[in-house]
């Protein structure tokens, strides 16, 4: 991952888009979330609906990475961070003191 080198400014509109996204974003995990916890809560109470139910929770993952990727995506792009092509993940360290 290549950060900026200079620092990046962002317009009150741009800030304010980027908020909204995150909103989107917590909504959309938030909706995620509580249709496995209602599926799981199903399956307690009524086992025999635990085939039906195995199809929502195995979806609901999948969706939320989806998410998470697309916002990143969109919040790279704003701040002018570029995702090495090569795949590989560099994680910062800490330099010793």
């Amino acid at each position: 991952m290549t950060l900026p080198t200079e620092p990046v400014t962002l317009t009150p509109a741009q800030i304010g888009e980027m908020n909204q996204r995150l909103s989107n974003l917590r909504h959309d995990i938030n909706n995620h979330l509580s249709l496995m916890l209602a599926a799981v809560e199903l399956i307690r109470s009524k086992p025999q609906m635990a085939e039906r139910m195995m199809a929502t929770l195995v979806e609901q993952p999948p969706k939320i990475t989806e998410a998470l990727q697309k916002f990143s995506r969109d919040f790279e792009q704003a701040l002018g961070i570029r995702r090495d092509t090569s795949g590989a993940r560099n994680h910062a360290t800490a330099s010793p003191v």
